[in-house]
Parts: C-alpha cells; structure tokens; sequence
C-alpha cells in the first residue's frame, strides 16, 4: 500500500488515536510533520518519522505504536524538526543522549526479556551461547543500529549450508534483538530478513535426520535394555517413553503429581511441552504397570525418573548414553519416528490421532475441531494397540 495522502496535500494531525489502535491494513498511514504510522503485515504498528537531514532524506524510527502514544509521537515528530532545520542531527542527538548499546549489549538485555519464556535454564543459556559463538566476534562491538545486512550474512554464510538448524536459529535471535532495538527506536529496519533471502537455498535433502529403528525392532531393543545392568530407572523410563511417544524431556521430567493411574491418565503441564500446552497421555496397562514399579522402588521423590540422588531427574545424556552403550541403532527421540511409522503403516487411525499422539500441532482448523471433540479415546486405542504390538512382538522372538 502506498502513502495515504492525496497529491498536493500535508495532512496535519491527520490520525486519531483511535484510528491508531484499530488500524489492521499493512501500510503507511500520515499523521503530519513528516510522521506515519507504519503497520506491518504481522499487525505490529510502529512509527516513523521521514526527515530531511543536512540536505538527506532519512527514516527516524520513534518506536512501536504499543509504547509510543499518538500525541508523544507527534511531539518527537516535531523536535525532530526543529533540530533538522537548525543543521543537527535528531538521530546522533538522541544516540547520544541515549548512550546506544552494542549489539552485544542489547541481545544480553533481551535474553534477560525473555527469561520467564525459556522452558529450562539449558534453552535459554543455548539462546546466548549461539550468540556468542557465531555473533558476537564479528559484529558484537557495533552499536545495534549500525548492523548491516552485510554483517549479518557474514555471521551466517560458514554455518548457512554447514549447520542449517543452528543458523535457522541464529538468524532468529539476531532478529529479535533488532526488533527490540526498532521498538525502542534505536533503528527502523531489520535488515537480518534481507540478508537470509540472499543466502543459498539449503538442500535439506541433505539434512541429517534423528537416528531411528524400524518399527520391527522397537521391541528387540526394549528387550536388551530391560536385561542391561543399567538403573531401574534408566531402564523404566526408555520403556515408558516408547510406550508413550513421548519426548525425552517430556518423561524424564515426570513428577507423580501429574498422574491419575485410576484413569491411565497422564497430564503434562504446558511449561513442560514444546508447544507450551497441557497434553494429556492415556496409559496403556503397561505403562500403569511401570508406574507402579517405580512407586515401589521410589524413597518418596517426586520424580518418577530419578537420577542417581533420586531427588533430580535422569539427566538428558543418560538415556542416550545408554543405547550408545548398548549398540541400539536409535537416539531416544528416534522412538517418535518408529510409532509414527508403525502408526501409519499397521493401524488405520486417522492421521490427526497419529500427529496428536506425539502432541503435534495441527495447523488446520478442520482437523484441529474434530481432533478436540474425540481425540482422546481414539488415542487410548492407538496407545493400547502400539503396547500390544510391542508384547506380541517380543513373545514371537
């Protein structure tokens, strides 16, 4: 969408501030003085301020709309003005009074931001340390807004085809440390979107997937880790998170507090899930048959799981370590990968009861509805048959 303004006119005061709020069509929108209000097509809303500087037409980022009211933007607006006209420099006068932070400064202050966020204390030090590794040595000392696109595809090109998955990350994070700079309207651009469109695309043909057993020999590997000299624990929790399809974290994390064994239920909270929502698993015999074990075996813990001083959990190398140890073809996330498999090709359940077994995000809202009105029952079945196969499965050998 172009400028709203018609030819041969200067609104003035054209905005109201409800105009403001309930402005959703991405564009530019004039106020006067050289002030607009920028939606982009996320809905964010932000202002801008264009300016003739020392005989240069510049774009002043004031700062999001959301912390910037419409009357004090237009105050802004008009210094911004008065200094231009007087030969200065309203952007390295207010740099200046500002005192404007490295980059690497400001993404400490953003890490700090985002705290109550991390699901662990592990997510949010990996938050920094990609920083630290690929970032900050190159262009850590700049101030945030003087990073270019330039410096940024400079940070990303050795690890763009090398390491797609961490640079898909690292490119996150340097944008969101330049989204905080525009909110508090120390630049008015995010120039990491531009870099990462020049970059190479990735053959992600050639991507590395999580290693994983055909469903077949699911059964065959419980079988040698249930006759190992590991812990009951480490054994019980391999067990129970085939069983359930269910992340590493997501059991090793257990607390007895989330289950129901009268109704084979199992309630993961939100901080506990990827996707930061409650999942519930149903329980097949078997798992109620683990459970019961551990609370035998348990000193009053309140994990399931425990680690060797039974007050913490298994740590998260200790199961991979073991079917390392063990000579299973298969790291722990790889057990996701074999149910969905077997799921798909022995069972015909509905692809939505498959993808909600193992707590995938369903993005259509078709499906998600129907998901939500039986789901549940449906997956006490699916679970049920994938128990039942495992035991068969290890009966015939």
């Amino acid at each position: 969408m172009g400028l709203n303004k018609r030819a041969g006119k200067h609104p003035e005061k054209a905005l109201t501030a409800a105009a403001v709020r309930f402005k959703a069509v991405p564009g530019f929108y004039a106020d006067g003085q050289g002030l607009y209000l920028k939606v982009d097509p996320s809905g964010a809303k932000r202002w801008i301020q264009r300016i003739v500087i020392q005989g240069k037409r510049r774009d002043l980022g004031l700062g999001s709309a959301s912390l910037v009211p419409l009357a004090e933007a237009r105050d802004l607006a008009i210094a911004n003005r008065r200094q231009a006209r007087s030969g200065q420099d309203p952007l390295v006068a207010k740099r200046t009074a500002q005192g404007v932070p490295t980059f690497e400064s400001a993404a400490n202050t953003v890490h700090k931001l985002y705290e109550p966020t991390w699901r662990n204390e592990k997510h949010g030090q990996q938050w920094l340390n990609t920083l630290k590794a690929h970032v900050f040595p190159k262009f850590g000392s700049k101030r945030v807004h003087e990073v270019s696109s330039a410096d940024i595809m400079g940070a990303l090109t050795p690890i763009w085809t090398s390491r797609p998955e961490t640079a898909r990350r690292v490119k996150q994070r340097i944008s969101a440390v330049l989204q905080w700079a525009i909110a508090n309207g120390l630049r008015a651009d995010n120039p990491a979107e531009m870099a990462s469109k020049t970059l190479p695309k990735r053959d992600w043909s050639k991507v590395k997937h999580q290693k994983a057993l055909p469903y077949s020999k699911v059964a065959d590997a419980i079988k040698t880790v249930q006759s190992s000299n590991a812990t009951i624990s480490s054994k019980m929790a391999i067990e129970f998170m085939i069983l359930t399809a269910t992340r590493s974290g997501e059991t090793r994390g257990a607390a007895w507090t989330e289950f129901d064994l009268r109704k084979a239920e199992w309630v993961i909270p939100g901080e506990r899930m990827k996707a930061k929502r409650p999942h519930r698993v149903p329980l097949s015999a078997r798992c109620v048959e683990i459970l019961r074990l551990m609370k035998k075996a348990s000193d009053g813990s309140e994990v399931v799981f425990p680690g060797s001083d039974q007050e913490t959990q298994l740590s998260d190398t200790t199961l991979s370590k073991l079917l390392k140890e063990l000579k299973i073809g298969a790291v722990p996330h790889g057990f996701r990968s074999s149910f969905r498999a077997w799921a798909g090709a022995k069972t015909n359940f509905p692809r939505e009861v498959c993808e909600f077994a193992l707590a995938h995000v369903i993005k259509d809202k078709a499906e998600a509805a129907y998901a939500r009105s039986d789901l549940f029952e449906k997956r006490r079945q699916l679970m049920n048959e994938w128990s039942s196969y495992l035991a068969k499965s290890a009966k015939r050998r």
